[in-house]
């Protein structure tokens, strides 16, 4: 299968590190005109500059914004009039004592988690509708289907991402537009290293600590280790393409297996 962005452009929040990183990677390498996003001016720059050593020829934007502010993401609207592709990659987890979470860090995660992703849909959908074409996805998880006792709050927020989704894509019915979720299992990211390292012994070499953290709090898996985000990337790229025109409204599963069902 041979996927050709050539012509698109998308933008990935929160895609300085990790699986955000990897995507914006995988569809630079597919052709698209890529917006690198974070928070800090420095970084982004700096990682654009990484992306277009890492991708000769690469379009990259880069674009600095809060986007998780109203006037963040309408400063990435004005930086970007036009997006084909959007990926709601920004997202914060952590582990916590589900009786000891206060309502700020409630409201934080689905400020986050939800509230950005549903803003810039708001601002890029009708765009994409008007011009007959666009993707727009949502980096869920498996907490969103199994929702691990210590990241309740997580799960909640991911949760409402996969009922966004659906409904976003139902308002995109019939107009070129797909809407989809990404249901992405324990992947190896920096910080997931290090919640993995708060759960495990920290003299453990990573690939045993890894394999510990598995067995012991991931013993569903089938893969029996942690993803690499290049591979959820691979499953959003294909989202992206016109290969993917009949997937919409779904919540598809980059898990390892972990979630113990057919269907999510």
């Amino acid at each position: 299968m041979h996927i050709d962005l050539t012509g698109r452009t998308a933008l990935v929040t929160g895609s300085t590190q990790g699986i955000g990183a990897a995507i914006a990677a995988g569809l630079a390498r597919a052709g698209a005109r890529v917006a690198v996003n974070g928070r800090s001016a420095e970084r982004v720059r700096a990682h654009a500059a990484a992306l277009e050593r890492e991708v000769p020829g690469a379009d990259v934007v880069p674009v600095a914004a809060d986007v998780t502010t109203e006037a963040g993401a309408e400063q990435v609207a004005g930086a970007l009039p036009r997006v084909d592709v959007l990926v709601n990659n920004l997202g914060v987890f952590g582990s916590a004592d589900p009786l000891e979470i206060a309502d700020d860090e409630w409201r934080r995660y689905f400020e986050v988690n939800v509230l950005a992703a549903v803003r810039l849909t708001r601002l890029f959908l009708p765009g994409m509708t008007g011009r007959g074409w666009g993707r727009i996805q949502y980096i869920a998880s498996d907490s969103a289907v199994v929702t691990p006792a210590e990241m309740i709050h997580y799960g909640m927020s991911k949760t409402a991402l996969l009922a966004v989704s659906r409904g976003f894509a139902k308002q995109a019915a019939g107009t070129g537009v797909t809407v989809n979720s990404v249901i992405a299992g324990p992947t190896r990211t920096a910080g997931v290293e290090e919640f993995v390292y708060e759960l495990v012994d920290r003299e453990l070499p990573w690939e045993e600590a890894q394999r510990a953290f598995m067995r012991a709090h991931r013993p569903q898996s089938l893969l029996r280790r942690l993803i690499e985000p290049e591979e959820i990337a691979n499953m959003v790229v294909y989202l992206s393409s016109r290969q993917a025109s009949a997937t919409t409204g779904g919540a598809l599963r980059v898990d390892g297996g972990y979630v113990d069902a057919i269907l999510p």
